[in-house]
């Protein structure tokens, strides 16, 4: 009697005690969210009008991007509901799909990011092949390549979620859906469910930041045979924006699996501000990232103002 088939909705979280500071809390998300959807844009216009940026690297720079626009999209619009009109719930479908995207454009990324990983190792481990193997074909094929993959990998996530019943509780643990988030609610056996998502991950984010690790390493070696230091950090300088970015985005996944994971006394206020900075950490720090250690960006932003 407690179950039912599909729930009509699942309530987000808010943080108890701060009611009263929803709107402020809004305002500093939503300036937040500004800057991020102002500086892909600007990284988009820049590459896009900038013939001498149109290369691999910076257009897997677009589709970083594009993605954090997209993720951030599709889900700071609907916090900020909550935090201003107090709109807690979030429908079942809405829920599902909501969780599908993130998950899905989390996986993109993450390829994206390895796609990034082995253009920087051909570019210093294989200077005169790098033009003939990275062509601009080939860069929109491992785009299209890594949308499949995240599709295939994270489209069941949802599916498993149908027909299971869940409990009277629809109280989530963030203000958005994650699948972990919502698994937790199903009164059924989940393991099916449980074994795909991790699977998943280990296969996708896993596999991507062992393939990462092993391009640096190849990349370590190659720089260390250099004759001299200062040749040493020119070639390797060319790396840094690359190796933020994955920490910018690796660092909050690995931090709110933990949180998942190992967090269930934490305070909400733990795993909200955890959601948060996934969601909108990589897509501000993105854009600054490369816009500081690319000069062609620089001159462009200049110019701009």
């Amino acid at each position: 009697n407690s179950s039912e088939l599909s729930p009509s909705s699942f309530i987000l979280a808010s943080i108890p005690g701060l009611e009263a500071a929803h709107f402020w809390m809004a305002i500093l998300l939503c300036s937040v969210y500004i800057l991020a959807v102002t500086g892909n844009c600007t990284v988009l216009f820049i590459v896009k009008t900038e013939p001498s940026l149109h290369a691999p690297m910076y257009f897997f720079l677009c589709m970083l991007a594009a993605i954090d626009l997209a993720l951030s999209t599709s889900t700071v619009p609907r916090v900020l509901s909550f935090y201003w009109f107090n709109t807690r719930e979030i429908s079942f479908s809405a829920c599902l799909v909501q969780m599908f995207l993130i998950h899905t454009l989390s996986a993109i990324e993450s390829t994206v990011l390895l796609a990034m990983a082995v253009d920087r190792y051909v570019a210093i481990c294989h200077p005169l092949r790098h033009a003939a193997i990275l062509t601009n074909s080939a860069t929109a094929k491992i785009g299209l390549l890594a949308m499949a993959r995240g599709v295939v990998f994270f489209l069941p996530l949802p599916l498993l979620l149908l027909p299971l019943p869940f409990c009277s509780s629809r109280l989530l643990s963030h203000s958005f859906c994650l699948h972990q988030d919502v698994m937790n609610l199903a009164c059924a056996n989940t393991t099916p469910s449980v074994v795909y998502g991790l699977t998943a991950i280990l296969l996708v984010m896993g596999l991507d930041a062992i393939l990462i690790c092993l391009s640096y390493i190849l990349i370590l070696k190659a720089v260390l045979r250099l004759a001299s230091w200062k040749e040493r950090l020119k070639v390797f300088s060319t790396c840094i924006a690359h190796i933020c970015v994955v920490l910018a985005f690796y660092v909050p996944l690995i931090g709110l699996s933990v949180v998942h994971r190992f967090g269930k006394s934490l305070a909400p206020l733990v795993h909200i501000t955890m959601g948060n900075i996934y969601i909108l950490v990589p897509a501000v720090l993105n854009p600054i990232i490369y816009g500081v250690r690319t000069k062609q960006i620089q001159r462009r932003i200049l110019n701009l103002i």
